[in-house]
Protein backbone atom coordinates (compact mmCIF):
# COMPACT_ATOMS: atom_id res chain seq x y z
CA UNK A 1 0.00 0.00 0.00
CA UNK A 2 2.62 2.26 1.38
CA UNK A 3 1.82 6.20 0.25
CA UNK A 4 -0.12 5.50 -2.86
CA UNK A 5 -3.21 4.84 -0.35
CA UNK A 6 -3.22 8.68 0.27
CA UNK A 7 -3.00 9.68 -3.17
CA UNK A 8 -7.23 9.14 -3.79
CA UNK A 9 -7.18 11.87 -1.50
CA UNK A 10 -5.14 14.81 -3.40
CA UNK A 11 -5.52 13.65 -7.07
CA UNK A 12 -9.23 15.18 -7.85
CA UNK A 13 -6.91 18.56 -7.99
CA UNK A 14 -5.87 17.11 -11.67
CA UNK A 15 -9.41 17.93 -12.41
CA UNK A 16 -9.20 21.58 -11.32
CA UNK A 17 -8.09 22.62 -15.30
CA UNK A 18 -10.81 20.98 -16.81
CA UNK A 19 -13.42 22.11 -14.46
CA UNK A 20 -12.90 25.54 -16.18
CA UNK A 21 -11.99 24.52 -19.58
CA UNK A 22 -14.93 22.35 -20.18
CA UNK A 23 -17.25 24.96 -19.64
CA UNK A 24 -15.46 27.33 -22.26
CA UNK A 25 -14.65 24.22 -25.03
CA UNK A 26 -16.87 21.38 -24.91
CA UNK A 27 -20.44 20.68 -25.44
CA UNK A 28 -22.06 20.87 -22.60
CA UNK A 29 -23.64 17.33 -22.77
CA UNK A 30 -19.83 16.24 -23.12
CA UNK A 31 -18.96 18.48 -20.38
CA UNK A 32 -21.53 17.17 -18.25
CA UNK A 33 -20.98 13.39 -18.53
CA UNK A 34 -17.41 13.86 -18.16
CA UNK A 35 -17.29 15.73 -15.32
CA UNK A 36 -19.48 14.02 -13.34
CA UNK A 37 -18.00 10.57 -14.46
CA UNK A 38 -14.61 12.23 -13.01
CA UNK A 39 -15.88 13.41 -10.08
CA UNK A 40 -17.87 10.20 -9.07
CA UNK A 41 -14.78 8.13 -9.65
CA UNK A 42 -12.24 10.52 -7.59
CA UNK A 43 -14.58 10.70 -4.92
CA UNK A 44 -15.47 7.43 -4.26
CA UNK A 45 -11.54 6.65 -4.54
CA UNK A 46 -10.64 9.17 -1.86
CA UNK A 47 -13.69 7.88 0.55
CA UNK A 48 -12.08 4.08 -0.06
CA UNK A 49 -9.14 5.53 0.96
CA UNK A 50 -10.35 7.30 4.13
CA UNK A 51 -11.82 3.84 5.14
CA UNK A 52 -8.77 2.01 4.47
CA UNK A 53 -6.23 4.43 6.24
CA UNK A 54 -8.99 4.34 8.74
CA UNK A 55 -8.41 -0.10 9.12
CA UNK A 56 -4.81 0.21 9.18
CA UNK A 57 -4.04 2.76 10.96
CA UNK A 58 -6.66 1.59 13.78
CA UNK A 59 -6.08 -1.87 14.36
CA UNK A 60 -4.26 -1.65 17.43
CA UNK A 61 -6.19 0.49 19.47
CA UNK A 62 -7.62 -1.22 22.25
CA UNK A 63 -10.87 -1.79 22.01
CA UNK A 64 -10.85 -2.53 18.18
CA UNK A 65 -13.43 -5.37 17.05
CA UNK A 66 -10.96 -6.03 14.32
CA UNK A 67 -9.22 -10.21 15.13
CA UNK A 68 -6.48 -10.09 17.13
CA UNK A 69 -4.31 -11.58 13.94
CA UNK A 70 -4.32 -8.38 12.24
CA UNK A 71 -2.61 -6.38 15.02
CA UNK A 72 0.50 -9.05 14.79
CA UNK A 73 4.13 -7.60 14.44
CA UNK A 74 4.33 -8.98 10.71
CA UNK A 75 1.02 -7.48 9.51
CA UNK A 76 2.33 -4.33 10.76
CA UNK A 77 5.53 -4.36 8.94
CA UNK A 78 3.54 -5.18 5.67
CA UNK A 79 0.89 -2.78 6.54
CA UNK A 80 1.84 1.29 6.77
CA UNK A 81 0.57 1.80 10.83
CA UNK A 82 0.13 5.48 11.91
CA UNK A 83 -2.53 5.71 14.87
CA UNK A 84 -2.37 9.72 14.78
CA UNK A 85 -3.27 9.23 10.71
CA UNK A 86 -5.50 6.42 11.53
CA UNK A 87 -7.57 8.36 14.31
CA UNK A 88 -7.45 11.65 11.90
CA UNK A 89 -9.54 9.25 9.47
CA UNK A 90 -11.92 8.23 11.68
CA UNK A 91 -14.02 11.59 11.82
CA UNK A 92 -12.88 12.49 8.31
CA UNK A 93 -14.72 9.43 7.06
CA UNK A 94 -17.88 10.26 9.49
CA UNK A 95 -18.34 13.85 8.38
CA UNK A 96 -18.48 12.55 4.44
CA UNK A 97 -20.70 9.93 5.64
CA UNK A 98 -22.99 12.13 7.33
CA UNK A 99 -22.82 14.74 4.97
CA UNK A 100 -23.80 12.48 2.23
CA UNK A 101 -26.91 11.09 4.01
CA UNK A 102 -27.84 14.72 4.89
CA UNK A 103 -27.75 15.85 1.09
CA UNK A 104 -29.77 12.62 0.15
CA UNK A 105 -32.33 13.12 2.20
CA UNK A 106 -32.16 17.05 1.60
CA UNK A 107 -32.87 15.84 -1.93
CA UNK A 108 -35.46 13.37 -0.98
CA UNK A 109 -37.39 16.02 0.56
CA UNK A 110 -37.53 18.88 -1.67
CA UNK A 111 -39.01 16.41 -4.05
CA UNK A 112 -41.43 14.93 -1.75
CA UNK A 113 -42.64 18.49 -1.00
CA UNK A 114 -42.74 19.45 -4.39
CA UNK A 115 -44.96 16.37 -5.42
CA UNK A 116 -47.37 16.85 -2.18
CA UNK A 117 -47.83 20.66 -3.28
CA UNK A 118 -49.11 19.27 -6.68
CA UNK A 119 -51.20 17.08 -4.75
CA UNK A 120 -55.15 16.86 -6.16
CA UNK A 121 -53.79 18.90 -9.73
CA UNK A 122 -54.31 16.75 -13.22
CA UNK A 123 -51.63 14.75 -13.76
CA UNK A 124 -50.35 16.39 -17.03
CA UNK A 125 -46.74 17.13 -18.11
CA UNK A 126 -47.19 21.01 -17.22
CA UNK A 127 -48.61 22.06 -13.91
CA UNK A 128 -49.44 25.64 -13.67
CA UNK A 129 -49.89 26.39 -9.82
CA UNK A 130 -51.72 29.58 -9.10
CA UNK A 131 -48.76 31.96 -7.15
CA UNK A 132 -47.80 35.46 -7.41
CA UNK A 133 -44.03 34.45 -7.19
CA UNK A 134 -42.70 33.86 -10.49
CA UNK A 135 -40.92 30.69 -11.10
CA UNK A 136 -40.31 27.72 -12.74
CA UNK A 137 -38.60 24.69 -12.27
CA UNK A 138 -38.70 20.40 -13.54
CA UNK A 139 -39.69 17.75 -11.57
CA UNK A 140 -38.32 14.64 -11.62
CA UNK A 141 -40.95 11.82 -11.39
CA UNK A 142 -39.24 9.27 -8.84
CA UNK A 143 -41.96 6.73 -9.90
CA UNK A 144 -44.37 9.24 -10.69
CA UNK A 145 -44.68 11.23 -14.20
CA UNK A 146 -42.63 13.65 -14.80
CA UNK A 147 -43.54 17.47 -14.58
CA UNK A 148 -42.59 21.25 -15.14
CA UNK A 149 -43.68 23.18 -12.81
CA UNK A 150 -44.15 27.25 -13.67
CA UNK A 151 -46.27 29.56 -11.55
CA UNK A 152 -49.28 32.04 -13.40
CA UNK A 153 -46.65 35.04 -12.60
CA UNK A 154 -44.18 33.46 -14.28
CA UNK A 155 -46.13 32.69 -17.38
CA UNK A 156 -48.01 36.31 -17.35
CA UNK A 157 -44.08 37.57 -17.60
CA UNK A 158 -43.08 35.61 -20.68
CA UNK A 159 -44.24 36.41 -24.87
CA UNK A 160 -45.60 33.07 -26.02
CA UNK A 161 -42.28 32.32 -27.96
CA UNK A 162 -40.78 32.66 -24.40
CA UNK A 163 -42.86 30.31 -22.50
CA UNK A 164 -42.40 27.77 -25.21
CA UNK A 165 -38.30 27.94 -24.64
CA UNK A 166 -38.75 27.84 -21.22
CA UNK A 167 -41.57 24.63 -21.52
CA UNK A 168 -38.78 23.39 -24.04
CA UNK A 169 -35.82 23.83 -21.35
CA UNK A 170 -37.16 22.59 -18.82
CA UNK A 171 -38.39 19.03 -20.67
CA UNK A 172 -34.58 18.78 -21.71
CA UNK A 173 -33.57 18.58 -17.73
CA UNK A 174 -35.84 16.07 -17.24
CA UNK A 175 -35.19 14.14 -20.59
CA UNK A 176 -31.55 14.41 -19.88
CA UNK A 177 -32.31 13.22 -16.77
CA UNK A 178 -30.22 16.02 -15.31
CA UNK A 179 -30.94 15.87 -11.63
CA UNK A 180 -28.77 13.08 -11.50
CA UNK A 181 -25.91 14.30 -12.67
CA UNK A 182 -26.32 17.38 -10.58
CA UNK A 183 -26.76 14.73 -7.35
CA UNK A 184 -23.82 12.97 -8.39
CA UNK A 185 -21.24 16.05 -8.33
CA UNK A 186 -23.19 17.14 -4.97
CA UNK A 187 -22.23 14.00 -3.26
CA UNK A 188 -18.55 14.42 -4.61
CA UNK A 189 -18.12 17.34 -3.48
CA UNK A 190 -19.13 16.39 -0.26
CA UNK A 191 -16.81 13.46 -0.14
CA UNK A 192 -14.03 15.11 -1.43
CA UNK A 193 -13.92 19.22 -0.62
CA UNK A 194 -11.85 19.35 -3.84
CA UNK A 195 -14.09 18.56 -5.91
CA UNK A 196 -16.06 21.57 -5.57
CA UNK A 197 -15.19 23.16 -8.64
CA UNK A 198 -16.54 20.13 -10.70
CA UNK A 199 -20.17 20.43 -9.20
CA UNK A 200 -20.02 24.41 -10.13
CA UNK A 201 -19.03 23.46 -13.54
CA UNK A 202 -21.68 20.72 -13.76
CA UNK A 203 -24.16 23.19 -12.57
CA UNK A 204 -23.24 25.44 -15.49
CA UNK A 205 -23.18 23.15 -18.03
CA UNK A 206 -26.55 20.65 -17.26
CA UNK A 207 -27.97 24.39 -18.23
CA UNK A 208 -26.13 24.98 -21.33
CA UNK A 209 -27.03 21.55 -21.83
CA UNK A 210 -30.56 21.94 -22.08
CA UNK A 211 -30.48 25.84 -22.85
CA UNK A 212 -29.27 23.83 -26.48
CA UNK A 213 -31.59 21.18 -26.62
CA UNK A 214 -33.96 23.61 -26.02
CA UNK A 215 -32.72 26.12 -28.92
CA UNK A 216 -33.06 23.24 -30.85
CA UNK A 217 -36.84 22.54 -30.21
CA UNK A 218 -38.08 25.51 -30.56
CA UNK A 219 -35.68 26.61 -33.30
CA UNK A 220 -34.89 30.14 -32.29
CA UNK A 221 -31.67 30.43 -29.97
CA UNK A 222 -32.48 34.04 -29.32
CA UNK A 223 -35.89 33.37 -28.05
CA UNK A 224 -34.43 30.90 -25.21
CA UNK A 225 -32.41 33.35 -24.73
CA UNK A 226 -34.66 36.12 -23.74
CA UNK A 227 -36.67 33.71 -22.38
CA UNK A 228 -34.01 32.47 -19.79
CA UNK A 229 -32.77 36.54 -19.71
CA UNK A 230 -36.12 37.49 -18.74
CA UNK A 231 -37.16 34.73 -16.01
CA UNK A 232 -34.01 35.63 -14.19
CA UNK A 233 -34.71 38.56 -13.79
CA UNK A 234 -38.19 38.34 -12.38
CA UNK A 235 -37.87 35.71 -10.34
CA UNK A 236 -34.45 37.08 -8.83
CA UNK A 237 -36.15 38.02 -5.54
CA UNK A 238 -37.92 34.46 -5.05
CA UNK A 239 -36.85 33.06 -1.07
CA UNK A 240 -34.63 30.30 -1.32
CA UNK A 241 -36.99 28.07 1.06
CA UNK A 242 -39.52 28.28 -1.87
CA UNK A 243 -40.06 25.11 -3.96
CA UNK A 244 -38.39 27.67 -6.85
CA UNK A 245 -35.29 26.01 -4.93
CA UNK A 246 -35.26 23.30 -7.20
CA UNK A 247 -33.92 25.08 -10.05
CA UNK A 248 -30.60 25.95 -10.35
CA UNK A 249 -30.10 28.86 -12.87
CA UNK A 250 -26.69 29.51 -12.93
CA UNK A 251 -24.33 32.25 -13.98
CA UNK A 252 -27.30 33.80 -16.46
CA UNK A 253 -25.30 36.74 -18.41
CA UNK A 254 -23.26 33.37 -19.85
CA UNK A 255 -25.72 31.75 -20.68
CA UNK A 256 -27.47 34.54 -22.38
CA UNK A 257 -24.30 34.74 -24.39
CA UNK A 258 -23.33 31.49 -25.41
CA UNK A 259 -26.77 31.53 -26.73
CA UNK A 260 -26.64 34.57 -28.76
CA UNK A 261 -23.65 32.42 -30.09
CA UNK A 262 -23.08 30.28 -32.65
CA UNK A 263 -24.37 26.52 -31.22
CA UNK A 264 -21.56 24.64 -29.93
CA UNK A 265 -19.71 21.97 -32.22
CA UNK A 266 -20.64 18.53 -31.11
CA UNK A 267 -16.94 16.54 -30.77
CA UNK A 268 -16.88 13.82 -28.14
CA UNK A 269 -13.50 14.22 -27.62
CA UNK A 270 -11.42 17.38 -27.72
CA UNK A 271 -7.75 16.55 -29.39
CA UNK A 272 -4.88 16.37 -27.25
CA UNK A 273 -2.82 19.33 -29.12
CA UNK A 274 -5.04 21.61 -27.69
CA UNK A 275 -5.32 22.81 -24.01
CA UNK A 276 -8.79 21.34 -23.20
CA UNK A 277 -7.18 18.36 -24.46
CA UNK A 278 -4.29 18.22 -21.95
CA UNK A 279 -6.52 19.39 -19.29
CA UNK A 280 -9.28 16.54 -20.07
CA UNK A 281 -6.57 13.65 -20.76
CA UNK A 282 -4.87 15.18 -17.25
CA UNK A 283 -7.90 14.65 -15.72
CA UNK A 284 -8.62 11.07 -17.70
CA UNK A 285 -5.29 9.93 -16.10
CA UNK A 286 -5.95 11.74 -12.73
CA UNK A 287 -9.36 9.60 -11.90
CA UNK A 288 -7.46 6.29 -14.01
CA UNK A 289 -4.65 6.68 -11.30
CA UNK A 290 -6.57 7.24 -8.34
CA UNK A 291 -8.87 3.91 -9.03
CA UNK A 292 -5.62 1.84 -9.84
CA UNK A 293 -3.93 3.16 -6.25
CA UNK A 294 -6.92 2.76 -4.63
CA UNK A 295 -8.15 -0.72 -6.07
CA UNK A 296 -4.24 -1.41 -5.31
CA UNK A 297 -4.36 -0.62 -1.49
CA UNK A 298 -7.56 -2.84 -1.29
CA UNK A 299 -6.25 -5.74 -2.53
CA UNK A 300 -3.27 -5.45 -0.96
CA UNK A 301 -5.17 -4.77 2.63
CA UNK A 302 -7.45 -7.74 2.14
CA UNK A 303 -4.92 -10.45 1.33
CA UNK A 304 -2.65 -9.48 3.75
CA UNK A 305 -5.34 -8.76 6.57
CA UNK A 306 -6.92 -12.53 5.22
CA UNK A 307 -3.61 -14.33 5.72
CA UNK A 308 -3.38 -12.62 9.30
CA UNK A 309 -6.94 -14.00 10.25
CA UNK A 310 -7.13 -16.88 12.59
CA UNK A 311 -9.43 -19.40 11.14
Amino acid sequence: MGVFVFLPLVLPLTAWPIARLAEQHLHPRTATRLLTGVAAVMAACSTLCLGLVMVVGTAQLPGNPLPDGWSDPEVRAAVPYDEVVGKAAIPALVVVLVACGRALWRHGRVRRRAHRALAGMRETEVAVLPDDVPYAYALPGGGRRHRVVVTTAMLDCLEPAERRALFAHERAHLAARHHRFLLAVQLAARANPFLRPLRTAVAYTAERWADEDAARAVGSRRAVACAIGKAALVSRGTPVATLAGLAAAGPVPRRVAALLGPAPAVRSWPSLFTSVGVATWGAAVGAAVSAMSSANSAVTMVLILHAATPL
